[in-house]
């Protein structure tokens, strides 16, 4: 079973969730804003990829940040990614604790998920 966590109202996460119901890839919803993530979450993912993938720096909520509050080290994008999960990119799915995609791509999603 897959896990897509991300935010409902997010445009890329909306491409994401109609590609996959079209191609009938079965999913469960994390909702950020809603159930939050937890520390060990993000830990784990960060033994997949380095904090500068999982950080979204085009996003809306990084632009708004001030320098002070962009972080430059790995504890700095824990501390953000927890306080500020719309900064997280997204959507981000994992199956059996693995991060299989992250963003949305159709080429990626169709050899990903086998279509």
């Amino acid at each position: 079973m897959y896990t897509l966590y991300a935010i409902p109202n997010c445009d890329t996460v909306k491409k994401a969730r109609t590609w996959l119901a079209e191609h009938g890839i079965a999913y469960q919803f994390h909702d950020y804003k809603k159930q939050g993530i937890d520390r060990s979450v993000i830990e784990h993912w960060l033994m997949q990829k380095p904090w500068e993938e999982l950080v979204n720096r085009s996003g809306i909520t990084w632009k708004k940040l001030s320098d002070n509050e962009k972080p430059t080290n790995v504890e700095g994008a824990i501390g953000l990614m927890m306080a500020k999960t719309s900064v997280i990119r997204r959507p981000l799915i994992e199956s059996d604790g693995k991060i299989v995609a992250l963003g949305f791509n159709e080429a990626q999603y169709k050899e990903t998920f086998s279509v």
